[in-house]
């Protein structure tokens, strides 16, 4: 798009919790910014799901698992609120959600048309990850690391490095040391 001062910048907004992020998160990133110039990841404050990490934590997570070379087309920020409140009040008109199976798309299609009844102005594109990531989510992950499991190959190093510490905290306070 055109405006007078050159070429409109192609905004793009990918909402999650992110608890943890995973490797099929940033594929998805990676193909947004196919599409987009520079892409937000909005981290949602708890709402409807209880967070293994908060807010601050899975902002920083994100952060440190994106590679070099986009990180400056990448911001990542908290939100509480509506999605497209905060979509709007960016100016951001374009939501990426990920699809790996067919059980997401009834939800994922649900949220798109509520969006867009919000606020018309919003589209929803849905990106599919590579199909090494179709079948993995956050809370498998989740529960890969808390029975001490290999966890490397579905999330970047620093998230793995962060989960590992979690469940060894959390065995510690299970045991009663400290």
């Amino acid at each position: 798009m055109q405006t007078e001062h050159g070429p409109q910048e192609r905004l793009g907004l990918f909402p999650g919790t992110f608890d943890p992020a995973t490797r099929g998160h940033l594929d998805i990133v990676e193909r947004a910014l196919l599409l987009c110039d520079r892409l937000i990841i909005a981290v949602a404050h708890r709402h409807h799901k209880t967070t293994l990490f908060d807010i601050e934590e899975r902002v920083a997570l994100i952060e440190g698992a994106l590679p070099e070379e986009i990180r400056t087309r990448v911001t990542v920020q908290p939100f509480t609120g509506l999605l497209v409140d905060f979509a709007r009040d960016r100016g951001i008109h374009v939501l990426i959600r990920g699809l790996r199976v067919i059980s997401d798309f009834e939800y994922e299609f649900q949220m798109a048309l509520m969006n867009k009844r919000l606020w018309d102005r919003v589209e929803t594109v849905f990106l599919m990850p590579d199909e090494e990531f179709i079948y993995l989510n956050s809370t498998l992950v989740k529960e890969v690391a808390r029975c001490r499991g290999p966890i490397e190959e579905f999330v970047p190093p620093n998230v793995a490095t962060a989960l590992h510490a979690r469940f060894a905290q959390a065995g510690h306070e299970r045991s009663g040391r400290n």
